[in-house]
């Protein structure tokens, strides 16, 4: 490494640690609990659906505070209005929350509180509640011990850059969370911008784009169909220079999904209307074949679905849509349905989409191809 790079490898080093001002110090989980009751800290209840311990997990936990075994410490971020938000100990938190019988869903309703269950070190905790009758609410010297233990919190200062919690999110739970790579970028979506989240979210729900993905359950339920309709909604405008410039597909989904978000100020009718209007072509045209290869001695689609396919067809058909839009149904149908068929024999397309083509790689020739070839 010559002297040049050494000094601006240590002055990226001094700019970074600059951007990211912590602090930390132990809270009891009474104090935690507090925060919660007062609006003070944001769990983000819509976190919900991804993360979910078992019963006895939650148990284990509770177990852990009842005997004094150190919990890992909790992330959060200082938002601007002063509110902390929760980036790593959502489950920890909500395991609290819930079993005190404080836990609010996304609607802001109170959850039932739930029952622990038998764990190795503690069988007797099989049924016990926070309050109830004598025979199973945890005594009052039990209750102190909870309230009282001690978790370690870090804090990520209002002072540092904005994307720094998006940043210290995927780092903290990418590795641990066994989330999909989708379902962390959803709670990304929702730290930005809840709305936009249940806007994408809404989009992802159109009966004719279901109908063309056609996943498994296994893809679907890693919340495919989201990334699927996110992919469609930064890749469908983006200019030849911006598809160029995509490097990993997954940071750029991550960068340019939450930028979306922040960025959002409501319901977008006309995208909405694009989105359908792309979706209801291609089922029309071919329902669940639209994204399978095209065999062209068989002379069918076979085989499973094609993330390339479902790209510079949708892409295709989205940058023609006014000319789409003015064909006779049956027409536009059969039209679609020979383009489609086309790109299998294209070599142009079949080049650029094999199995081990860098997303990025691809994206910068087939783009540009679905643009192209889609003209009605």
């Amino acid at each position: 490494m010559t002297k040049d790079e050494s000094q601006t490898l240590q002055e990226q080093i001094d700019l970074r640690r600059r951007e990211i001002q912590t602090e930390g110090y132990p809270m009891s989980v009474g104090e935690l609990t507090n925060l919660y009751r007062d609006g003070e800290i944001d769990i983000h209840p819509e976190f919900q659906r991804f993360f979910r311990w078992t019963d006895r997990q939650k148990s284990r936990f509770i177990e852990s505070l009842l005997l004094g075994i150190p919990i890992p410490s909790i992330f959060v971020y200082q938002r601007r209005d002063g509110v902390w938000d929760v980036i790593d100990g959502l489950q920890r938190l909500s395991t609290v929350y819930e079993f005190l019988g404080l836990l609010q869903g996304e609607e802001g309703e109170k959850l039932p509180a739930s029952r622990l269950v038998a764990t190795e070190y503690l069988p007797a905790l099989e049924g016990r509640s926070w309050d109830g009758d004598s025979t199973s609410a945890l005594t009052p010297e039990q209750q102190r011990i909870i309230k009282r233990a001690s978790i370690d919190v870090k804090i990520v200062r209002r002072e540092s850059d904005e994307s720094t919690k998006f940043d210290l999110f995927q780092r903290l739970n990418i590795g641990g969370s066994q989330l999909s790579d989708q379902e962390v970028r959803n709670c990304l979506l929702i730290m930005a911008s809840a709305e936009y989240y249940r806007w994408v979210l809404a989009l992802r729900s159109n009966s004719s784009f279901q109908s063309t993905i056609a996943l498994s359950d296994r893809a679907a339920s890693e919340q495919y169909d989201m990334e699927l309709a996110l992919r469609f909604i930064l890749l469908k405008d983006l200019n030849d220079e911006g598809v160029r410039a995509i490097g990993d597909l997954s940071d750029f989904l991550n960068q340019e999904s939450v930028r979306h978000a922040e960025e959002f100020s409501g319901q977008d009718i006309q995208a909405n209307e694009n989105f359908q209007e792309t979706f209801a072509f291609i089922d029309d045209a071919l329902g669940d074949s639209a994204f399978r290869r095209y065999d062209q001695p068989k002379d069918r689609f076979m085989g499973g679905f094609s993330v390339s396919s479902f790209e510079v067809v949708s892409v295709g058909v989205y940058s023609h849509l006014s000319a789409w839009r003015a064909l006779e149904p049956a027409t536009r149908s059969q039209r679609l349905t020979e383009l489609v068929s086309q790109i299998w024999s294209d070599e142009e397309f079949r080049s650029n989409s094999g199995s081990g083509m860098r997303a990025n790689t691809r994206l910068s020739k087939t783009i540009p191809y679905a643009r192209t070839h889609f003209q009605p």
